[in-house]
């Protein structure tokens, strides 16, 4: 398997309130395609920094991120763009779904700037999408008219749609009961089994989430550790 994202000895800070906080300090990380990884850290630890870094949001201060062997240093902001929205998938905890928009219209916003799909392909993309999570029958529903486990299913078909290298997830299960919650780590699971080459990186608080994964790294002193992901119920 091949490498599709690493970062070498990458440094990333910020100022708040005229102080410099560091929450990544040489981190390092390779995932392979096919990999499932779990990045877990208490709140503050500087997951939602990482996970910024990881999705190519943010540039490094220092250090290198590479995906699929690209540097994205490399590139241009508007090349780093079109590049995040053809390779990265963004599963967020509170969906970040468009009120006024249906479900079909929520899946397909990815793909609004993709000039090499004409419309008629990526309406067809946004249903198949759906279908992958068992939505299609609720494409012109509004998110209103969705429970929170249907919104969170849309939110993954939205990643869905730009047909991901790298599934990126955010505290998915975070606004979700535990039982929803399973359902929807069920279906992204089921996903991946269909697409042996997709990597899936899940950064979440949560141990027992974690330990799903094959393999686990907890954010600490601002570096990635390797570590056993231990559920609650066994500790």
């Amino acid at each position: 398997m091949s490498e599709v994202l690493s970062l070498d000895k990458v440094e990333k800070g910020f100022s708040v309130g005229g102080h410099r906080v560091e929450p990544l300090r040489g981190a390092s990380l390779s995932v392979l395609q096919g990999d499932y990884v779990s990045i877990v850290g208490p709140s503050g630890s500087g997951k939602s920094t990482l996970l910024h870094v990881l999705g190519c949001l943010e540039r490094p201060d220092r250090g290198v991120v590479r995906v699929e062997g690209t540097e994205i240093s490399s590139l241009s902001d508007e090349a780093l763009s079109a590049f995040r929205g053809s390779v990265l998938g963004f599963v967020f905890q509170r969906f970040h779904l468009v009120d006024r928009m249906s479900a079909l219209r929520n899946v397909a916003m990815p793909l609004d700037y993709r000039e090499d799909l004409t419309p008629g392909e990526k309406r067809e993309r946004a249903l198949h999408a759906l279908t992958q999570v068992g939505l299609e029958s609720h494409a012109e529903h509004r998110p209103r008219q969705l429970s929170g486990g249907q919104q969170q299913r849309v939110a993954i078909a939205r990643a869905l749609a730009v047909r991901p290298r790298i599934l990126l997830l955010d505290e998915p299960t975070g606004n979700l009961d535990p039982e929803t919650g399973a359902s929807v780590m069920q279906i992204i699971e089921a996903l991946q089994r269909e697409n042996p080459d997709l990597a899936v990186i899940l950064v979440t608080h949560d141990m027992d989430l974690a330990a799903r994964a094959a393999s686990c790294y907890r954010l600490e002193d601002g570096g990635l550790h390797r570590t056993p992901a231990v559920p609650e119920a066994v500790r």
